[in-house]
């Protein structure tokens, strides 16, 4: 397994990590993701650290935080051995405050994770969307207060723009509080909006990108493609997966995965190996997160690493899925001499 810092931190991190998401799966969401109880859970943690993957990432919203709970189980024992990675911020419960980044509920969104993951800290903690209704300055200075309190190690964000980035930092360096060190964000051969804006934010700031759904929400697995029907436990059969997922034109999946499909007869790796091996060349990326119904699974992404596509595979699987920049980014790329962090 290889490791990177996790941004500007001096936290390594393997470049796989295992997301949660499909432990407990208690309501309908989740259970098209999928539904390992403790048994299955404490397996597949025990796979992933015999091949060297140590972080596991959940949310507090993952099966109503079934998830956390189930992922405490899986590595009780053995807490000084893994890294943990949570996040808060969306709904939790019914109350009016049982929503956002305000200090009343951050509080209490890190003191119920802690609870169910059975540990006294968590090593790190992400905002699962940027609050538009809270002060930066309240919800930063509670983020640095748990930090100082030694309930988090480190701080990051998920689904947030570029402009909220950098109103967080402009705070965090005004008063001298704990800066995000990492972006869980989507990115994927079908989803490179990430390189528009946040990746370049991420080289000049140092953010780290934890990414999510690397095989383009289930699209990228090898089992969708031209005149492949969709396989009956897909989560893109599910209207409720659907409305919620990126959404990708059909023609222009096709063009992809025809030239996945390519590279795996030439290579002899699969095509989801072969996805997530070219997020690893990606710039700013620090961990790629997979997931796993089952073992199966687990060992199949793993195999994503220990090699790499050559720069001219990259090269080709760069044209497939490129697509128009949106403004003001198609016309930075003719200013790259003076603006070479534009991609």
């Amino acid at each position: 397994m290889e490791y990177r810092h996790l941004g500007g931190s001096g936290l390594r991190v393997p470049v796989l990590s295992f997301g949660t998401g499909t432990f407990g799966g208690t309501n309908e969401f989740f259970q098209t993701w999928g539904q390992s109880d403790v048994a299955e859970a404490t397996r597949l943690v025990d796979i992933c650290l015999e091949a060297g993957l140590n972080l596991f990432d959940s949310a507090d919203i993952y099966s109503d935080g079934a998830a956390e709970s189930i992922l405490g189980k899986a590595v009780a024992g053995r807490r000084d051995q893994v890294l943990i990675s949570t996040k808060g911020t969306f709904r939790a419960g019914d109350g009016i405050n049982d929503v956002g980044s305000s200090r009343h509920h951050l509080i209490r969104a890190v003191e119920g994770s802690l609870k169910r993951l059975g540990t006294d800290y968590i090593d790190l903690y992400q905002l699962h969307g940027f609050d538009a209704s809270t002060p930066v300055e309240e919800t930063l200075s509670t983020l640095d207060g748990l930090v100082k309190a030694g309930k988090i190690r480190y701080l990051g964000v998920s689904n947030f723009s570029g402009w909220h980035l950098m109103k967080s930092f402009a705070v965090s360096d005004r008063y001298g509080w704990s800066r995000y060190v990492a972006n869980q964000t989507y990115y994927s051969l079908i989803g490179r909006d990430y390189e528009h804006e946040l990746m370049p934010l991420g080289l000049d700031q140092k953010v780290g990108a934890v990414v999510w759904s690397p095989l383009g929400w289930g699209r990228l697995t090898g089992k969708v493609g031209r005149n492949k029907p969709l396989p009956e436990t897909s989560r893109l059969k599910s209207d409720l997966s659907n409305s919620k997922g990126p959404q990708v034109d059909n023609e222009y999946l096709y063009k992809v995965t025809d030239a996945l499909e390519a590279l795996s007869a030439e290579t002899g790796k699969s095509v989801p190996q072969i996805a997530l091996n070219w997020l690893l060349q990606r710039p700013t990326v620090s961990t790629v997160i997979v997931g796993a119904r089952n073992e199966e699974q687990l060992r199949q992404n793993l195999g994503a690493v220990g090699w790499n596509l050559t720069k001219e595979q990259v090269a080709r699987l760069d044209e497939a899925s490129v697509l128009p920049a949106p403004y003001p980014y198609w016309h930075q790329h003719f200013f790259t001499e003076r603006n070479p962090k534009a991609v």
